[in-house]
């Protein structure tokens, strides 16, 4: 992800998860944890494997 794209999502996590439980806004703290793709699997395959396999 590029760093425009994390700003906006914790931006709009933030927004959501406070609309949604109607906590402010101050009270989240959002997280990202970035694992390199060969170290994240899902259905018996890599995220690199799957990425490179991908046809939209």
């Amino acid at each position: 992800m590029t760093a425009e794209q994390k700003r906006q999502l914790i931006e709009r996590l933030t927004v959501t998860a406070s609309e949604i439980t109607h906590i402010p806004q101050q009270f989240f703290t959002v997280t990202i944890k970035e694992l390199p793709d060969e170290n994240f699997g899902i259905v018996g395959k890599s995220i690199d494997e799957i990425k490179r396999n991908y046809k939209p």
